[in-house]
């Protein structure tokens, strides 16, 4: 879910929250879309070569024409809505959440009987229409985030002498992660680090930490709390003394001062972790690759949630789910919709497949047939899976009902301001709650 990573080692494509667009350009396996067969347009451009290869693979194996053209940085819904009005349309899409799937719902076939909705662990993950008679969208991939740790850096802080906490089973809540995080950050020479948190930078590759995943956290528990189900046209900004709390304590423990965060990015970040100045590191399950490249090993990796001291947070794990969805073009040839269908089965069933959509592009996906050597390796992952049979709730997605980019960056500079001393924690809860109202209106008034 992400942008702004390194470059990766060829086979280790980073799944990412496609509103956090990675650097890409498009890539076509065939100059046109080929009548009645598999027209894919894909939003996520670091997996561009690998699917083209992929779609090479699946016509030799079958003889069904693919097209794959993918979208560049930024510009992904610009560009569905320019193919989507071409006479040879995408077969395939995604869509990125519910509010983006409301626009184009009039595209979205049913996938009620496609295999990809059928072997999903959890079929209420899918997009449905209003009456919740059609299933018009289903996720590509799950995954989590909240705070990676290192585990022998934790360990080094559990052994010494008068550490109040032994156990990362004992952080449970906010009060006990402040409580290694300040105790961490007083004997940060002693441990051999710079600060307990790793940079949370304002640059563009990194600034999304700050206003998409952390900002979920009180926005899933406000509507937990509210039982919203739907993007609303307002929030109350409920639990923002529990987000400036975490803010603080990101700021106050770091590696880095406050006063040069402005131009800190997700290497610099992603390099605190792998290098041993910082013990957390705020991202998610995509980050893997990049770990694994700073030569990180999947048993010196763990992940709590972030806690920011809101009430039954101890009952709740990480923040895990989907923000990219595909869509079947019910406007496309029944004959290229039942291609695409194929396909989609072809994807999740066959060794070639799940071998590449596995390793090769490192996803972790939601459906039963992604087991055994086709399961996910990624410690991230496996941390959130335990706080969920453990009985923990996941916290919510619910950034994907956020009303523009314009809401999200309005965000980060109110606390890059905050940041820095130059604006009062006032304007973040002006750009929380007033902004969103103005933003819902600026969208509702562009759909009229």
């Amino acid at each position: 879910m992400k942008k702004g990573y390194s470059i990766l080692a060829a086979g280790l494509a980073l799944a990412m929250c496609a509103s956090m667009g990675a650097c890409g350009s498009s890539s076509k396996s065939s100059d046109t879309a080929a009548a009645d067969g598999v027209y894919y347009l894909n939003n996520k451009p670091e997996i561009a070569s690998s699917m083209k290869e992929l779609g090479e693979e699946y016509t030799k194996q079958t003889g069904v024409p693919f097209t794959v053209q993918t979208a560049a940085s930024g510009t992904y819904a610009q560009t569905l809505k320019s193919e989507l009005a071409k006479s040879a349309p995408p077969t395939l899409f995604m869509v990125e959440g519910p509010v983006m799937l409301n626009r184009w719902k009039d595209y979205a076939g049913n996938m009620s009987d496609t295999e990809v909705y059928k072997q999903l662990k959890d079929q209420t993950a899918a997009l449905k229409s209003a009456d919740g008679s059609q299933v018009l969208s289903v996720p590509v991939v799950t995954e989590t985030y909240g705070l990676i740790y290192r585990k022998d850096l934790l360990k080094k802080y559990f052994d010494m002498p008068g550490a109040s906490i032994k156990s990362v089973k004992d952080i449970k809540d906010y009060k006990s992660l402040k409580t290694v995080a300040d105790e961490i950050q007083a004997n940060k020479d002693k441990l051999g680090v710079k600060g307990a948190f790793t940079s949370m930078g304002f640059d563009p590759s990194t600034s999304w930490r700050w206003n998409t995943h952390l900002m979920n956290i009180p926005l899933a528990y406000e509507f937990e709390k509210d039982h919203i189900t739907s993007q609303p046209a307002t929030v109350k900004g409920t639990y923002l003394p529990q987000l400036k709390q975490i803010t603080d304590l990101y700021l106050k423990d770091s590696t880095t001062p406050a006063s040069e965060l402005s131009g800190k990015n997700m290497n610099d970040a992603t390099d605190d972790l792998t290098s041993g100045q910082a013990v957390f590191f705020q991202n998610g399950s995509w980050s893997w690759p990049d770990l694994v490249q700073g030569g990180m090993k999947a048993d010196q990796i763990g992940a709590i949630p972030i806690y920011t001291g809101i009430d039954g947070e101890s009952d709740h794990g990480m923040a895990t789910g989907s923000e990219t969805f595909w869509c079947i073009n019910k406007k496309a040839s029944p004959k290229a919709q039942k291609a695409t269908k194929d396909f989609l089965k072809w994807l999740i069933t066959s060794d070639t497949g799940r071998k590449t959509w596995s390793k090769t592009m490192g996803f972790t996906t939601q459906f039963k047939t992604f087991t055994g050597k086709y399961a996910s390796d990624n410690p991230i992952m496996q941390s959130s899976e335990a706080y969920t049979k453990a009985g923990k709730k996941n916290v919510a997605w619910d950034f994907v009902y956020n009303p523009s980019d314009q809401w999200k960056n309005n965000l980060s500079d109110a606390i890059l301001e905050y940041a820095q001393g130059t604006g009062s924690w006032d304007k973040v809860k002006t750009a929380f709650v007033d902004k969103w109202a103005t933003e819902y209106q600026v969208a509702a008034g562009a759909k009229s």
